[in-house]
């Protein structure tokens, strides 16, 4: 009985959090509009008028107070996640490292950013330590709850408040799209979290290649 009912819940919130991730994705286009995801592209199409992006104050893993405008001169890749995500923040996470070393020296152009979406726990030290499994050239930033909401809304990024379970688990609904920020700090692409490494290594070494004007 009690492994059912631990069921249950584990495939109602599964419910709850796919219904939200469909409600954020709903936010970058009209409710009667399907969804242009261009695979070949490895981006998702944005409407437009719609502002992505914006200016940010909060902390690295260093523990050092930044802003968007410290990453002017580069490609800034942003990705929010959380520590404890237990599937898309390391899969993506892993996709970033691996694009940047498939990049070699040009790497040096991209600033890799991943966002807490759950700043009570994500310490700077413990986004350090966490980041170091993957690549610590992917800088780790966090803030108290309002710094953190204000960036979420900049980047239209749909969260959830931590929902506890009694297993002890910790889970943070959140969408998972990556933003691409060209040098000047103005939105430049939306993509997916199914993009590959290859595929995003591909999209940045193009846009490296060609400035923006």
């Amino acid at each position: 009985m009690i492994g059912t009912l631990r069921t249950i819940r584990w495939v109602t919130l599964g419910v709850i959090v796919v219904a939200a991730l469909g409600m954020a994705v709903l936010k970058f286009r009209p409710v009667d509009e399907p969804a242009d995801h261009d695979a070949s592209a490895g981006t998702v199409s944005v409407p437009a008028g719609v502002a992505i992006g914006g200016p940010f104050h909060l902390t690295d893993e260093k523990g050092h107070e930044v802003t968007d405008a410290d990453y002017r001169g580069r490609w800034m890749l942003v990705f929010f996640g959380y520590t404890d995500c237990p599937d898309d923040c390391p899969l993506t996470l892993q996709k970033m490292a691996t694009a940047l070393e498939k990049l070699g020296p040009l790497a040096e152009r991209i600033a890799p950013l991943f966002v807490t979406v759950d700043p009570e726990r994500d310490t700077p030290g413990r986004l350090a330590s966490y980041l170091e499994n993957f690549d610590t050239r992917i800088v780790g930033l966090t803030g108290n709850d309002e710094q953190i909401a204000a960036a979420a809304k900049a980047y239209r990024v749909y969260y959830s408040p931590a929902e506890h379970e009694k297993s002890g688990a910790d889970i943070v609904g959140h969408s998972t799209f990556i933003y691409l920020m060209n040098p000047t700090g103005e939105f430049d692409a939306l993509l997916p979290s199914d993009v590959d490494a290859d595929k995003l290594a591909v999209i940045l070494r193009a846009k490296l290649a060609h400035p923006p004007a």
